[in-house]
C-alpha cells in the first residue's frame, strides 16, 4: 500500500480520509521518502524482541519471530541471540562504568534536559546491531538529509529514549527547549503540611554546611561590643507596657513590701495570699489574658542596636528641624554617620549581607555630603560647613575644581582666620599642585589680607575677634613650613624682619597703615644695615633718624675679620657610596648655613660673591608677611617663639593643629629610653619639633650640643638685643631661658658622654655668674635655683649647696607665702633626697632639715644636726596653715596677689608640704595631699591653667609630674604597688592628652608590665575620645615598639644562625595596623614624625617595594618635608637620582647638586 500524497501521518496512510479528495496544493505535507511497510516491519521486530527479553516469555518470542520471519532479512533473525550475549557482557562491565553512570544520573536528575540519547558504538550498546538492516543509517549522531552523499530509501536515526519534550515543545532543536534546575525539594502551590512530592534524586541531597557561631574576636561581635548598650528595666518601674525588652529576659518586678500586702487577695484557691495572679488563675483552670502586641515587644540584640541608633537619628532630626542654625549639631550629625557604619543597622545593609562584604566608605561619604548640602542651604554664610564639604570632596573631585572651590570660599570669607589656616594646610599638603614658592605666596597673601582687615582698609569684611593672635599663629606656621622645606635662611629672615618691624619702628610711621609702613621698611632692609641678632644692630628707628642726619660713618672693626673657616674638606672618605657622600655634605651644610648670607662691606663683598644664591633673602621674600602687633603679650610671645625656633627652652608653645604638622623629630620620646636622667625631677624639654639647623638627625646618632661658633654668637646677640625691650617678669623669663639653654647643653653632654663637658660647664657657670651680678637679677630666685642645679649637674655638690644656702638665707624671711622660694626649697630638698637614695635616717637627712628650716622661717643654718620632734611639729603646723589658706583663697595679699599667681603658689607649696609629709609620716599622707590639691586646682578658675614655666606645662600638669616623681622614687627605694602611680597617670592623661612628659612616664611604667592589654585598652579609649592631637597615636606605637624590642631581645639573644629562623610575633602586625589607622586619622595624616616612623618600620621588615610605596604615600600628604626625602635616600639608596629630581620639581631646598658632588669627589 502506498501512502497517500496528502497524508499528514505516514503511519496511518492506509486509512481513508473522510474527504475523498483534497486540493493539490497540499503536496508539501507528505513525506515521499518514507516507506510505510518498512517502518511497520522494523517496529514489530523491535517491539517483539524487546518484549521477549524483558518478560522472558517464550510465546512472545515465537510470536514475534513467526510474524516477521517471512519479511525480514536473516541478520535480523539472529539478533535475539546476540542481544542475550550482549546483555551478559554488559553486566560484567558494570563496575567499570560505575562512575560514569553516577555522573549521568546527577546530570539528568538535576536538570530537565530534553536532548535525545544518541546511539552508541556496538561494543557499548548491543541494540545498535539492529541498525544493520539499513546500510546507510548514521550511527551515533544526527545528520540532515541534504548532507548525505548517497541518500537511500532507509535513512533514519534510531532514538530509543522517549523524549516528552518533543511533544511538549513541538521541536527537536535543543535551543528551543526550556531548561531549569531544581534548587529545593518543594513544589509551589502545594500545602507544605499536607501535601508533598517524593523526588527520584532525594537520596542525593547536598550536605548542609553548619554555620559556626561567632567568636568573641569576630567582626560582628566586636561591633556589637562597640555599640551602645540598651538598658534592661522592669515594666512596672517604667510604667510603659510597650517598652522594649529582649525575649531572653524574664522580668522580675522590684520587691515592694507594702504594695504586695495590699494587692494580695485571700480566696479558697489562695488562702494565704502568697500566689501571684497567673498562679491563681492556673489553679482555677483559667488562662491569663494575652497582651496585645506581645510579639512586637520581643526584640533581638540587633533590633536593640537598631532602635538605639534610630533614636539618635530621630533626635538629630528633631534638633535640626527645631534649630537649623546650630552648626555644632550639624557637624555632630555628620560625624555620627561614622558610628552608623560600624555595625549592622537599618542604614547600611542586612546582617547577613554585612558579614559577607566590607562596609563601603562611599556610602558614608555620600550621606555626609547630603547632610552638609542641607546644612549649607539652611546656613549659606557659615564657612565651617563649606570647609567640611571641601575636605570630604578632596578625594573625589578633580584638583582644578577643588582649588577653584577653595578660592571661591576664601573670596567670600577673607577675614576668617580659621578658614585661612585650613586652606593653607590644604595647599601645602596637596601633592599634585604643591610647590614651595606657590605655598609661600599663599601665606603672604593670607597675612596681607588679614592685615588689611585689621587696619580697616578691607571695608567689606571687618576684622573678627582674636585676629591678631591668629595672624601670629599663621606666621609661626609659615616659619616652620620654610624650615621643614630646607629654606631655613628665609625662616630666620622672617623672624628678624618682623621683630625689627615690631620693636624698632620709627615714631613717624606708627600711625600709617601696614602697607605704608612696609614701604618705609624696604630701604632699611636693602641698606645692608645689621639686622636683629647680628653684631652692631642699631635698629630701624635709629637708622631712619641717622639717615635724616646724613647716614652712618662705618668704622672697620678688627673683630669682624675673624670669620669661621670651613672645617677642612667636606668629603673625608671618598670610598663611601655616592648616596652616603651626598647625605654627609647635605647634612653638614644644613647645620652650618642656616643663617642668611650677608655681604660684608668692610671686605668689599657684593651680592655676586655668594656661591649659593638661595642663601640670600631679598625684601620680596619677607614683605608680604609683615603685620602690626600691638599687644605686649603677643610681642613677648613673638620673641619667645623665635627662641624656641632656635632650640632654646621658652614659654611659647604651638597650637595642636600646628604642632601635629611641625612634629618631625624622634626626640619627642626622650633621649634615654631606659628612663635614666640627671638629678632633678624636671627633664630637659623635648617638644619633638626640630630646631633650625638640626634636620635629619637619626634617633641613634649623637647630637652635638649647641651650634657652631657663628650660631652661638647669633644666639648671644639675640638675648643681648631682646632684653632691653622688656622689663619685670618678661625680662626675667628671657634671662631664665638663656640660663636654661646653657644648662641644656650641659645635660646633653652628660647624656651623650661628650668630651666638651668641662669647657661647656665653664662657659655656663660664667654666664650664670654674670647674669646674677646684674642689678635686676640679684634677687631673682629662679636664677639662683637654676645656677645651683647647674653646679649640682656638674658634680660640684658642695658649691651647689652654698648657692642654695645663700639664696635661702637672703629670702627665708618671706616664708611659705613666696612661690619662687617654695620652688627653690623643693628642688634643693629633692636633690638631697635623690643623693641619699633611701629612707634610712630620714629624720637626720638634709632634706628634712631644709624643709623644716624653711617652714620655720629662721635665719640659722639649715642643717645643724638631727631635727627635733618639736621642730617637726611646728613645721607641720605651719605647712597646714599655709595650705589651708591657699585652699580657702586667703593667701597673703602682699606676696601672692589674686590672679594666676595664686594657683601657682598652691602647686609649689604642695610640693614642699608633700615632701615633708613623705619624710615624716609616709607615702600615704603625701599621696592624699597631692590628690586633694589636684581636686582643688581643677575647681579654680581657668586662669590657673595658663602656661607657667619655660617647659610649657600648665599648673595641673606640673603638679601631676611632681606627684608621679615622688611615687616613682618611693617604688625605687622600697616596696610599693604600681597601681597608685598608674591611676595617677591615667587620670591625668585623660584630662591632658597633649602632654608628652606624662605620656613618656606612662610608657616607661607600662613597659615593665608583662601584659600589654591594659595599656592597649587605655590608649584605645584616649584615642577614641581625643581627635585634635596626635600624641596618643605616637606613644601607642612607641609602646608597642618597645615591647617588640624587649621580646626580640629575649627570644633572639645569643642564638646565632637561628636568628633568621625564629617566627615573627604578632606585635609586627599590631604595629602595622596602628600605623595604618594613625595615618588615616585627621590629626595624623599630615604628621611628618608619624610618616617617618612608618617609613623606618617598613624598611626594617626588609621589603624595598613596600618601603617605596610608604614613601610615596607620605609624599601625598606631606610633600613639603625635606626630612622625608632624606630618609628615603638613606633607606632606598638606589633611588638617589629619582628622589633628587622629585625634590627639584617640588622646590625642596638642595644644597649639594649632583654636579657639585661629582666635582668634590674628583678633587
Amino acid at each position: 500500500m502506498e501512502p497517500s500524497p496528502a497524508s499528514l501521518f505516514p503511519a496511518f496512510a492506509g486509512t481513508k480520509a473522510p474527504c475523498a479528495g483534497g486540493p493539490e496544493g497540499l503536496d508539501w505535507l507528505s513525506n515521499r521518502s518514507f516507506c510505510t511497510e518498512d517502518a511497520l516491519q522494523l517496529h514489530q521486530c523491535i517491539t517483539g524482541i524487546a518484549a521477549g527479553s524483558v518478560q522472558g516469555s517464550p510465546q512472545a518470542s515465537v510470536h514475534s519471530d513467526c510474524e516477521v520471519s517471512g519479511r525480514l532479512s536473516p541478520q535480523l533473525l539472529g539478533s535475539g541471540e546476540e542481544h542475550v550475549a550482549a546483555k551478559k557482557k554488559k553486566k560484567k562491565k558494570k563496575h567499570r562504568r560505575k562512575k560514569e553512570k553516577k555522573k549521568n544520573q546527577e546530570r539528568y536528575h538535576s536538570s530537565c534536559d530534553s536532548d535525545p540519547e544518541l546511539l552508541r558504538d556496538k561494543g557499548k550498546d548491543p541494540l545498535a546491531e539492529r541498525g544493520g538492516i539499513c546500510t546507510d543509517l548514521p550511527v551515533g549522531k544526527f545528520m540532515w538529509l541534504d548532507d548525505l552523499e548517497s541518500p537511500t530509501a532507509q535513512t533514519f536515526c534510531i532514538d530509543r529514549k522517549a523524549d516528552h519534550a518533543n511533544w511538549e515543545y513541538k521541536s527537536l532543536y535543543r535551543g528551543d527547549l526550556a531548561r531549569y534546575k531544581r534548587k529545593w525539594n518543594v513544589c509551589i502551590g502545594l500545602h507544605p503540611k499536607y501535601q508533598s512530592i517524593i523526588w527520584e534524586d532525594s537520596n542525593q541531597r547536598k550536605k548542609k554546611v553548619k554555620m559556626r557561631e561567632d567568636r568573641y574576636y569576630s567582626t560582628s561581635s566586636l561591633q556589637l561590643l562597640s555599640t551602645d548598650a540598651v538598658p534592661i528595666r522592669c515594666e512596672d518601674v517604667l510604667g510603659d507596657k510597650s517598652a522594649v525588652r529582649p525575649a531572653s529576659f524574664i522580668p522580675v518586678p522590684d520587691w515592694e513590701e507594702n504594695d504586695n500586702k495590699s494587692s494580695a487577695t485571700t480566696t479558697w484557691v489562695n488562702p494565704l495570699g502568697i500566689y501571684d495572679i497567673s498562679t491563681t488563675l492556673w489553679l482555677q483552670g483559667k488562662g491569663q489574658v494575652e497582651q496585645e502586641g506581645k510579639d512586637d515587644v520581643t526584640m533581638g540584640s540587633e533590633e536593640k542596636i537598631n532602635s538605639a541608633l534610630m533614636a539618635k537619628v530621630e533626635r538629630f532630626n528633631r534638633l535640626l528641624r527645631e534649630d537649623p542654625s546650630n552648626i555644632q549639631t550639624w557637624m555632630e550629625f555628620v560625624h555620627f554617620q561614622d558610628d552608623l557604619m560600624q555595625g549592622p543597622n537599618p542604614f547600611t545593609v542586612a546582617a547577613s549581607e554585612y558579614e559577607k562584604r566590607k562596609r563601603s566608605r562611599r556610602i558614608a561619604l555620600e550621606k555626609k555630603l547630603a547632610i552638609l548640602e542641607r546644612a549649607i542651604e539652611s546656613n549659606p554664610n557659615q564657612a565651617e560647613l563649606k570647609v567640611a564639604r571641601l575636605e570630604l570632596c578632596q578625594e573625589s573631585w578633580e584638583p582644578s575644581s577643588l582649588i577653584k572651590e577653595w578660592k571661591k570660599v576664601i573670596f567670600l570669607h577673607p577675614n576668617n582666620t580659621t578658614l585661612w589656616q585650613r586652606y593653607l594646610l590644604f595647599s601645602q599638603s596637596h601633592f599634585t599642585t604643591y610647590s614651595t614658592s606657590k605655598v609661600n605666596a599663599i601665606y603672604g597673601k593670607c597675612l596681607t589680607t588679614l592685615a588689611a582687615a585689621l587696619d580697616g582698609t578691607l571695608v567689606s569684611h571687618p576684622a573678627l575677634p582674636n585676629t591678631e593672635e591668629a595672624m601670629l599663629a599663621i606666621f609661626l606656621q609659615q616659619c616652620h613650613f620654610l624650615r621643614q622645606t630646607g629654606h631655613s635662611e628665609k625662616a630666620v629672615a622672617l623672624f628678624q624682619a618682623l621683630i625689627d618691624f615690631t620693636f624698632f619702628k620709627p615714631d613717624s610711621v606708627v600711625g600709617l597703615t601696614t602697607k605704608a609702613q612696609v614701604e618705609f621698611f624696604e630701604p632699611f632692609w636693602d641698606s645692608g644695615e645689621p639686622r636683629f641678632g647680628e653684631a652692631g644692630m642699631r635698629g630701624w628707628k635709629a637708622w631712619m633718624r641717622q639717615q635724616e642726619k646724613g647716614g652712618w660713618v662705618f668704622q672697620n672693626e678688627e673683630g669682624d675679620d675673624e670669620e669661621e673657616d670651613e672645617d677642612g674638606e667636606e668629603i673625608k672618605d671618598k670610598s663611601l657610596p655616592k648616596w652616603q657622600l651626598w647625605m654627609q655634605v647635605e647634612s653638614a651644610r644644613d647645620s652650618k648655613h642656616w643663617l642668611p648670607w650677608r655681604a660684608n662691606k668692610m671686605k668689599g663683598q657684593t651680592e655676586e660673591d655668594c656661591e649659593d644664591p638661595d642663601r640670600q633673602v631679598l625684601f620680596d621674600d619677607v614683605s608680604s608677611s609683615m603685620f602690626q602687633i600691638s599687644s605686649p603679650k603677643l610681642k613677648f610671645q613673638l620673641v619667645s617663639s623665635f627662641l624656641q625656633f632656635l632650640g632654646i627652652p621658652a614659654q611659647a608653645g604651638l597650637s595642636h593643629s600646628c604642632l601635629s604638622v611641625a612634629l618631625d623629630e624622634p626626640t619627642l620620646f626622650g633621649s634615654r629610653p631606659d628612663g635614666k636622667r640627671p638629678s632633678g625631677w624636671r627633664d630637659v624639654p623635648t617638644t619633638g619639633v626640630a630646631a633650625v639647623g638640626f634636620t635629619a638627625v637619626e634617633s641613634k646618632q649623637k647630637r652635638v650640643a649647641g651650634y657652631s661658633r657663628s650660631g652661638e654668637e647669633f644666639i648671644r646677640m639675640v638675648f643681648r638685643q631682646a632684653l632691653p625691650q622688656f622689663s619685670g617678669a618678661e625680662r626675667s623669663e628671657l634671662v631664665l631661658s638663656w640660663l636654661l639653654y646653657e644648662k641644656t647643653k650641659v645635660v646633653q653632654n652628660l647624656q651623650f658622654g661628650n668630651k666638651k663637658l668641662k669647657s661647656q660647664g665653664k662657659r655656663s657657670k660664667k654666664l650664670a655668674k654674670s647674669l646674677l651680678k646684674e642689678t635686676e637679677n640679684r634677687n631673682d630666685l629662679a636664677l639662683w635655683k637654676e645656677y645651683g642645679h647647674l653646679e649640682w649637674l656638674l658634680g660640684n655638690v658642695e658649691d651647689s649647696r652654698r648657692v642654695f644656702d645663700t639664696a635661702l638665707a637672703m629670702t627665708v624671711t618671706r616664708g611659705l607665702t613666696s612661690s619662687p622660694l617654695c620652688d627653690l626649697c623643693f628642688l634643693y630638698a629633692w636633690l638631697e633626697l635623690e643623693l641619699t637614695g633611701s629612707l634610712v635616717g630620714a629624720v637626720s637627712s638634709r632634706a628634712l632639715c631644709i624643709l623644716t628650716w624653711f617652714a620655720q622661717g629662721s635665719g640659722s643654718s639649715p642643717c645643724t644636726g638631727e631635727v627635733l620632734p618639736v621642730d617637726v611639729l611646728k613645721a607641720r603646723k605651719s605647712y597646714e596653715r599655709a595650705f589651708h589658706n591657699c585652699l580657702t583663697n586667703d593667701c597673703a595679699p602682699s606676696e601672692v596677689p589674686p590672679g594666676p599667681q595664686q594657683p601657682a603658689h598652691l602647686v609649689t607649696l604642695v610640693g614642699c608640704f608633700a615632701l615633708f609629709q613623705y619624710l615624716t609620716v609616709g607615702i600615704q599622707s603625701a599621696d592624699a595631699l597631692y590628690r586633694q590639691a589636684s581636686e582643688k586646682l581643677v575647681g579654680l578658675s581657668s586662669e590657673g591653667e595658663t602656661k607657667l614655666d619655660t617647659s610649657g606645662l600648665s599648673l595641673s600638669e606640673r603638679l601631676t609630674l611632681m606627684h608621679t616623681e615622688l611615687l616613682r622614687f618611693h617604688m625605687k627605694v622600697s616596696i610599693y604597688p604600681l597601681r597608685p602611680l598608674r591611676e595617677t597617670l591615667t587620670r591625668a592623661l585623660q584630662k591632658f592628652p597633649g602632654t608628652p612628659d606624662l605620656w613618656r612616664l606612662y610608657v616607661q611604667v607600662e613597659n615593665t608590665s608583662h601584659s600589654g592589654s591594659r595599656a592597649r585598652r587605655f590608649f584605645d579609649r584616649v584615642i577614641r575620645t581625643t581627635r585634635d592631637t596626635i600624641l596618643p597615636w605616637l606613644f601607642a606605637i612607641r609602646a608597642e615598639e618597645l615591647r617588640r624590642e624587649r621580646v626580640d631581645s629575649v627570644q633572639r639573644a645569643d642564638v646565632g644562625i637561628l636568628h633568621s629562623t625564629l617566627p615573627e610575633t604578632g606585635l609586627v602586625n599590631r604595629i602595622g595596623a596602628l600605623f595604618e589607622h594613625a595615618v588615616q586619622s585627621d590629626a595624623g595624616v599630615h604628621c611628618v614624625l608619624l610618616w617617618r616612623m612608618f617609613l623606618h618600620f617598613t624598611a626594617k621588615r626588609g621589603n624595598a617595594e613596600r618601603t617605596k610605596g610608604v614613601f610615596y604615600r607620605a609624599l601625598q600628604h606631606c610633600p613639603w618635608a625635606k626630612v622625608l626625602y632624606l630618609d628615603a635616600v638613606r633607606l632606598l639608596p638606589g633611588q638617589l637620582q629619582e628622589i633628587i629630581d622629585l625634590m627639584t620639581e617640588k622646590e625642596i631646598r638642595i644644597r649639594v647638586p649632583m654636579e657639585e658632588l661629582e666635582i668634590l669627589i674628583e678633587d
